[in-house]
């Protein structure tokens, strides 16, 4: 018998997408996207992320100063907060930084030669040969600069950059904004040539889409710089799963022409872009001068038609699509924001392995390959302009602001994962200008982007959350409704959606949940009334109303699954709602946050800084997911206790029609899974736990089959734990080579005390190296208990090393290890 693995799935989404972008770039703007293809012999390209020069300095010139010392040698995508955003202490480096590098540049006749960078972070200088070249003000977007004037074909050429994310109140977006603006050469960088003459851009458009036919139009910006000649355009449409072309156009161009549209016949019977489908064509655009071809270029594109309801739900291509969503920031724990390929795909690959089909951009554009995972995997994309708080500047914001729309759908013009251009979010709160949150002046400026985005794209929608004086300005709204978090309780959900649902025509919610510790557990969590069982132990149980749960609440792993237990149940159960996203995928750094259980971290996430899932995922993979799994709560609640006789009730959240509970080998019964029956779609257990260990094992059914299987040991004790006395040191191994220090607090009879969340400091001296400032659980210098327990992994080495786990009231506990000294 063969049973599903959690991580199968994942594992063949990461495969199918390797595969198809190995050596396949889809781009949207050609002269700042990659490109290769038919066309390689006329554009070429080449990633320059290797051994660049870093030098932590704000010098303003590219001359000694800027790059004494030497530097250190770093490799691209690279921010200089990758470990100063986390680390304990108010604040993180804003200011300026150079990367150099010496660039070997060849010889090649009637060539243009240029950089592409894929992000700045968040303004940038770009000199050659100690010349400036060009640059950008504003983060997250792509940019080119062209080296051909100052260049030495043939040579090595001295090419130095100047990065700067220092507080800048013109620049979208504030840094009022709940989340780190990290500084550097945060994406990738390519050295590209191109043929004089050649297509700068391309935007495919679909004005017509139905089951029957779509219409194909694209305009195409050329530069011919100075050479003349008879200029021809082909464009052939391709079905990339057949190669079959599909449409051809052949224009000529005038002289002096730089835009060219394109109006294809219509297609029949096209293959239309979904979620579950996401069929892509392609558009190959050939430049031809004096009868020979000069430059080529492919784009990929989709067709899809969808629209809202009014005050109800989203159609795609005709047929109703419930929105289940959550969101995305790009960092991980160790990088930053400077993550490499590998990790932006396996972040959309988990989120397609949990069931989503559609993201939301927070609070800014992303990395090109995000763009390209959607796209190929079918994850619908709300892609917001970084006006996050702030609300409006003068002249020079506001010209930065526009400007930088205008690049983002530009660049990312042709993905058809993009339904949606967010013009913001929060965007009148904590003004960085006097009167900057006049609800007049942001209308008038809003209602100018909202014009100037539906101008460059009528295809698609635009879209606002939380700024309600301006909700009338653009196609979608999203209210802010945290029910069960940060207002109400989350037993107020629906009512809450059925309000906001007469007020606003096309209504999406972006944005709910709450944050959880990871291991931090209850036997009595808030209920979805608000209420607490004071103490379990006593005879008669005393309820305490919580008013605030993001501030009075125990931030419970227990809670938030139930929280969104709820939600979900609520989501997929009312017909009219167009769809939701969770807030956020992953959790996040943050300077606004130093009093969290771990600092400076948004602890909202489905999984941790690395990536790794919390019970949430699993609540949200058995709603959505397709693939057959079991997931009994919770594998970070190992140790429990209870009064004798009381039972508890165990969840097992899976997607399979039948599943049964085995506890210490006897079979407790099988449940149908009931979607609407809480907690867990009615797959729970009374259990009456023994003494000692238990054994737990989940299988699930299908006709009679099992095809998943989850197995979970508790050990339990009937002892309550008194009050604590004392932090014990302790260390066992771990499959990575490293060990794992682990601070438990017990009582005068050294049993662990289950209801300790004190903060813990750990320290080191000696041999190996603890690892700190990746904010996650194991990883972190100061760190909450989690049901009186914490720990930070340490990199062994020999020789002798001494640990130190203290807070204010526990004075110190102390462990040695010796590893091979003597």
């Amino acid at each position: 018998m063969i049973f599903y693995d959690n991580n199968m799935r994942l594992d063949k989404i990461l495969l199918v997408l390797g595969l198809f972008l190995v050596g396949y770039t889809i781009s949207a703007t050609v002269s700042i996207i990659p490109q290769n293809g038919t066309g390689a012999e006329m554009r070429t390209l080449k990633n320059i992320n290797k051994g660049w020069k870093y030098f932590g300095n704000n010098t303003r010139l590219p001359d000694s100063s800027a790059f004494r010392g030497g530097g250190e040698t770093v490799d691209l995508p690279h921010t200089w907060n990758q470990w100063d955003a986390v680390d304990n202490l108010p604040g993180y480096r804003r200011d300026a930084s150079w990367y150099q590098k010496s660039l070997f540049i060849p010889s090649m006749k009637d060539r243009r030669i240029l950089l592409y960078f894929e992000g700045a972070n968040t303004k940038a200088d770009v000199y050659c040969n100690g010349k400036r070249v060009g640059g950008h003000v504003g983060g997250y977007l792509g940019f080119e600069v062209d080296l051909t004037e100052a260049a030495r074909p043939g040579e090595f050429n001295d090419i130095a950059v100047r990065v700067d994310n220092g507080y800048d109140p013109n620049l979208i977006p504030s840094q009022k904004s709940d989340f780190f603006i990290y500084g550097g050469l945060t994406r990738d960088v390519w050295l590209k040539t191109v043929p004089v003459s050649h297509i700068e851009r391309v935007a495919v458009s679909t004005p017509k889409v139905t089951d029957e036919e779509a219409e194909t139009n694209a305009v195409v910006h050329i530069s011919t710089g100075l050479q003349s000649g008879d200029f021809r355009l082909e464009g052939t449409l391709i079905d990339p799963s057949t190669g079959e072309k599909v449409g051809y156009e052949r224009v000529k161009l005038a002289n002096g022409q730089q835009e060219i549209k394109l109006n294809f016949p219509s297609l029949r019977n096209p293959k239309l872009w979904s979620p579950d489908q996401p069929d892509r064509y392609q558009l190959r655009l050939t430049l031809i001068r004096n009868g020979e071809p000069t430059d080529e270029v492919t784009e990929t594109f989709g067709y899809r038609y969808y629209h809202f309801e009014k005050n109800g739900p989203f159609y795609l291509n005709g047929k109703r699509l419930l929105l289940r969503g959550t969101h995305r920031h790009e960092e991980h724990a160790g990088f930053g924001a400077a993550l490499n390929n590998t990790l932006h795909l396996r972040d959309v690959a988990q989120m397609k392995d949990m069931g989503v089909n559609f993201l939301r951009l927070g609070h800014y554009p992303q990395d090109p390959e995000v763009y390209r995972a959607c796209d190929s995997l079918g994850i619908i994309v709300w892609d917001e302009l970084p006006w996050c708080r702030g609300g409006l500047g003068g002249p020079e914001w506001q010209a930065n602001t526009e400007r930088l729309l205008v690049e983002q759908i530009e660049q990312n013009f042709n993905h058809p994962s993009i339904f949606f251009w967010s013009l913001g979010n929060e965007i009148y709160w904590l003004p960085d200008f006097p009167g900057g949150d006049d609800p007049e002046k942001m209308n008038a400026f809003l209602t100018q982007l909202n014009d100037r985005a539906h101008a460059l794209d009528p295809g698609r929608l635009t879209a606002i959350r939380k700024y309600y004086d301006g909700a009338d300005l653009v196609d979608v709204f999203s209210p802010s409704i945290w029910s069960g978090w940060y207002a109400g309780v989350y037993k107020n959900y629906l009512p809450t959606l059925e309000k906001q649902r007469s007020l606003y025509p096309a209504f999406l919610h972006m944005e709910y949940g709450g944050s959880s510790h990871v291991g931090r557990h209850t036997e009595t969590p808030i209920t979805g009334d608000g209420v607490v069982d004071a103490d379990e132990w006593a005879e008669s149980i005393n309820q305490l109303d919580v008013k605030n749960i993001a501030q009075q609440g125990d931030w419970t792993e227990n809670y938030i699954v139930d929280l969104f237990d709820w939600h979900l149940s609520v989501s997929e159960s009312t017909d009219w709602f167009a769809g939701n996203a969770q807030w956020a995928f992953k959790d996040f750094g943050t300077p606004l946050r130093p009093e969290n259980p771990i600092p400076y971290l948004n602890q909202k996430g489905l999984v941790d800084r690395a990536g790794k899932p919390k019970d949430a995922y699993y609540v949200f993979k058995s709603y959505w997911s397709d693939d057959p799994f079991t997931y009994i709560e919770s594998h970070t609640w190992t140790e429990r206790s209870g009064p004798e006789g009381r039972a508890r009730e165990i969840s097992v959240y899976s997607n399979c029609t039948d599943v049964e509970l085995i506890h210490n080998g006897m079979s407790l019964g099988t449940r149908k899974r009931k979607v609407g029956e809480l907690p867990a779609a009615g797959l729970h257990w009374p259990v009456l736990f023994a003494p000692g260990t238990n054994e737990l094992i989940a299988l699930g059914y299908e006709e009679d089959e099992v095809i998943a299987r989850d197995t979970l040991k508790i050990n339990y004790r009937y002892e309550k734990g008194g009050t604590a006395k004392e932090i014990v040191l302790s260390h066992r191994a771990l499959a990575n080579g490293n060990e794992l220090i682990q601070a438990t607090m017990v009582d005068e009879n050294g049993l662990r005390v289950l209801d300790y969340e004190g903060r813990v400091y750990f320290s080191h001296d000696g041999a190996g190296e603890l690892l700190v400032d990746y904010g996650t659980p194991t990883r972190s210098r100061v760190v909450e208990m989690a049901n009186g327990q914490a720990a930070i992994e340490w990199q062994p080495a020999e020789g002798y090393a001494v640990f130190e786990a203290r807070n204010q009231d526990f004075k110190g506990s102390y462990l040695t290890i010796n590893r091979g000294a003597e």
